[in-house]
């Protein structure tokens, strides 16, 4: 398991019976966690000096419950700052758990000794999107959501990096992707963190299991004669890190690099154990 053990302002406090406790900066939240199905005693302080619980509703869904926690705060991972606000759907912001992959990344395009493009795409609040940018490279942030990408802007510019080489857009992935390769335009380094379902900007649906692999193959053709890397996530069950490897392995193949793939997690304060949190593919011109 690849574990993303170097923050310094987040933490997996302890989990137990669906949730898990976290520390993010000052501040202590609750949130369900399908992977935590075991019942621990909950032994830890911070059960009980919670700033806010999501609790999930078993109709779909859920809400926050507030004991102290304000609308918007920040946290830091080294050189990058993010803003955090609760919304729907239990989350923050972040995936603290990415820290693994920012890591690697960085290492990857500062060591490369030539310009890097990248291409994010589904990239969210841009946590990828800064640590590329923080490592040199010229970066295409792509995700659907009009406010996500307004997020991310605003979490460069808490970085330092609102003149860093960013371009922002909003548009469905897949179609992005398409109009890229008529453009004849190519990156050396792919990222793509896929959710399990949702809707691009004018209603397109996507699902998962039938369109990962089809854009992983059409992503592969926006890949220059000299690639530096492929990064794939995925929290959906079913596509274990061994399926992520074959796709890649299988769509890179004329390039003759190495795919590895791992579970990501968290490391556990109560137990000294790693909480899984999904699963990554990384492929990498060797």
């Amino acid at each position: 398991m690849w574990i993303a053990d170097n923050w310094k302002e987040y933490e997996v406090l302890d989990c137990s019976s669906g949730e898990k406790l976290e520390r993010w900066g000052k501040y202590i939240l609750v949130r369900p966690d399908p992977q935590v199905i075991w019942n621990t005693p909950k032994k830890h302080e911070g059960w009980d000096k919670r700033n806010a619980h999501y609790h999930r509703s078993k109709k779909g869904g859920g809400e926050w419950e507030f004991f102290g926690l304000p609308q918007q705060w920040n946290i830091h991972y080294n050189s990058l700052t993010f803003r955090l606000k609760p919304f729907s759907f239990k989350h923050t912001g972040i995936f603290p758990e990415q820290a693994v992959n920012w890591d690697w990344m960085i290492e990857k395009i500062s060591t490369a000794n030539r310009p890097i493009k990248v291409l994010n795409l589904f990239a969210y609040t841009g946590g990828a999107t800064l640590a590329a940018a923080s490592a040199g490279a010229s970066v295409t942030h792509v995700d659907a959501s009009k406010g996500m990408v307004s997020w991310a802007s605003e979490n460069a510019a808490a970085s330092g990096l609102s003149e860093a080489p960013i371009r922002w857009i909003v548009d469905d992935c897949m179609k992005f992707a398409e109009r890229e390769i008529r453009r004849g335009n190519q990156y050396e380094a792919i990222i793509m963190d896929p959710p399990s379902y949702g809707r691009g900007p004018k209603g397109e649906t996507w699902k998962i299991e039938d369109a990962i692999h089809p854009l992983i193959r059409l992503c592969a053709r926006l890949l220059s004669r000299r690639p530096l890397f492929f990064l794939v996530n995925s929290y959906t069950t079913g596509l274990q890190p061994a399926v992520l490897s074959y796709m890649l392995g299988t769509e890179l193949r004329q390039f003759r690099g190495h795919v590895e793939a791992q579970e990501i997690g968290l490391p556990v304060a109560s137990s000294g154990l790693a909480l899984p949190c999904g699963a990554s593919a990384r492929w990498e011109k060797r």
